[in-house]
C-alpha cells in the first residue's frame, strides 16, 4: 500500500484486518512510527480501533520503503500544478518505487484520482523499465468513492468500479477487491473508470455551483436563501443542495480540473461551476470585510471576529482544499491588529492559526462568521446583539 493518507490507511486496515498481510509504504517517518505504534495521524471515525488491531494482529506494518508482493496500490495525493494542471509526479514516484519489485502475474492498481489516461501510462513506464514482463502483469485502475466521516463503513459497501488494461486484469483486480467489498464491483475499462471518478466529482461541484450562485442572487433580492430552497425541493423531481462559503476537499475541489485541463473547449459548465464555487469564497471574505467596516462606522469601535471552522466540509478535521480555510487567511491578512477568534473543533492544534474554543469565541466576538457548519456551532447560544453571517446554515439565517 503506497500511501498511509485519509483513503490509503483505512484501505490498509481493512485489507489488513482481513487476514490479508499488508505493508503499508509512506515518504514521513512520523506517520510511519505513528501507525506501527497502532495510532492513527488523522481524524476519522472507527479507524483508530481498525488500525490497533490491525498492527496487533500482525497483519499491518508501515515503513517508508516499499518491499516485494504480489499486489500493489497505488494510494497517493494528485494535487494540480500551475493553471490548474493535474500533478501525477506522486503517482509516477510510487510506481517507480516499486518497479525494481515487480514480478510476472503481480497485480498493479492505481486508487488515486488520475486524469484520463494515467493507468496505461504507467503501464508503458513500467513495461519501458521492464520490458520482460510487457503483458505480464495484470493493471487496472479503481478509484475509492467514499465520504470523510464514514470512510470505513463505505469501504466495504459502497459499490466499486474496476477498469484493467484487459480483461484479464479486471477480472483478477475484481477477486482481490471481493475478499474485502461487500459492495457491488463494476467491471469496465481503465479509461472509463478513470472518467467516471472524474464525473462523479464534477456532478457534485455542478450542483453545488447552482446552490452557491442561487445564495449569491438571493443575497441581493433580499430572500433568505435556506426558505427558497426548502421549499423548492418540495417539488417531487427537485433535490437542490445547500450553499456553502465554497467547495473544498482534495476530490470535488481538483478533479473537475483533471477534465477542463484535457478537454478546455467541451466542459463548459464544469469549468464553469469551478469558477462560481471558487468566487463564492472571495464573496465570503468580502462580505466579512464589509461587515466589519460597517460596525466600525456604527461604534467607533473595530469589531472582534469570530471565524467558526477552518475544515472543508462538517465534523471533520481535513483542511484540504478548504474554502473556510482560504476565507479564514484573507479575513486575518487584512486584519492588522484586530482581534479575531479562530474555532476548529476538530482539530487541536494548528501551525498556522491559534485556535479557540466555541463558547469564547461566541461570548467574545462582535461578528460571528459561520464559514462550517459543524453539529457543535448548531447548539451555540448566540446573543440577539451579535451580528451573525452565516454562510453555511448552522443557523438558517443570513444577517448580511
Amino acid at each position: 500500500m503506497i500511501g498511509l493518507g485519509y483513503i490509503g490507511l483505512p484501505t490498509a486496515a481493512l485489507i489488513a484486518n482481513n487476514n490479508i498481510q499488508v505493508h503499508g509504504v509512506d515518504i514521513n517517518p512520523q506517520i510511519v512510527e505513528i501507525i506501527n505504534a497502532g495510532k492513527i495521524h488523522i481524524v476519522e471515525p472507527s479507524l483508530d480501533q481498525a488500525v490497533a488491531l490491525a498492527v496487533a494482529k500482525g497483519f499491518l506494518k508501515a515503513s517508508t520503503n516499499p518491499v516485494e508482493a504480489n499486489t500493489y496500490l497505488i494510494v497517493v495525493p494528485t494535487p494540480f500544478k500551475a493553471k490548474n494542471e493535474p500533478d501525477i509526479s506522486f503517482v509516477e514516484a510510487a510506481t517507480k518505487a516499486i518497479i525494481p519489485l515487480l514480478k510476472i502475474n503481480d497485480l498493479y492498481i492505481i486508487e488515486s484520482t488520475s486524469p484520463i489516461g494515467t493507468t496505461e501510462k504507467m503501464m508503458r513506464m513500467i513495461y519501458k523499465s521492464r520490458p520482460e514482463l510487457t503483458d505480464k502483469l495484470h493493471i487496472a485502475y479503481c478509484p475509492e468513492r467514499v465520504l470523510p466521516g464514514n470512510v470505513m463503513h463505505e469501504l466495504v459497501y459502497n459499490d466499486r468500479v474496476i477498469g484493467g488494461i484487459d480483461e484479464i486484469s479486471t477480472l483478477k483486480a475484481i477477486n482481490f477487491y471481493k475478499q474485502f467489498v461487500k459492495g457491488e464491483l463494476h467491471p469496465t475499462n481503465a479509461k472509463t473508470a478513470e472518467m467516471c471518478k472524474l464525473t462523479e466529482n464534477s456532478s457534485r461541484d455542478v450542483q453545488i455551483a447552482f446552490a452557491n450562485e442561487l445564495s449569491l442572487i438571493c443575497d441581493k433580492a433580499d430572500i433568505n436563501v435556506w426558505d427558497l430552497i426548502r421549499l423548492a425541493n418540495k417539488h417531487p423531481r427537485v433535490d437542490i443542495l445547500q450553499p456553502g462559503c465554497g467547495v473544498g476537499g482534495h476530490c470535488i475541489a481538483v478533479d473537475p480540473y483533471f477534465i477542463v485541463a484535457d478537454y478546455p473547449m467541451e466542459s463548459q459548465i464544469i469549468a464553469k461551476a469551478r469558477e462560481i464555487n471558487n468566487y463564492k469564497s472571495f464573496w465570503c471574505a468580502e462580505k466579512v470585510k464589509s461587515a466589519k467596516l460597517e460596525f466600525q462606522l456604527k461604534t467607533g469601535r473595530k469589531a472582534i471576529l469570530a471565524i467558526m471552522g477552518l475544515a472543508f466540509k462538517p465534523n471533520i478535521d481535513d483542511l484540504r482544499e478548504s474554502p473556510a480555510k482560504y476565507i479564514a487567511q484573507r479575513i486575518l491578512q487584512d486584519s492588522h491588529d484586530d482581534i479575531c477568534y479562530i474555532v476548529e473543533p476538530n482539530l487541536k492544534e494548528h501551525k498556522i492559526f491559534k485556535l479557540t474554543n466555541s463558547s469564547e469565541a461566541v461570548l467574545n466576538a462582535d461578528i460571528i462568521v459561520f464559514l462550517v457548519a459543524h453539529e457543535e456551532f448548531k447548539k451555540l447560544q448566540i446573543s440577539d446583539e451579535k451580528i451573525v453571517l452565516d454562510f453555511c446554515g448552522v443557523k438558517n439565517i443570513l444577517k448580511f
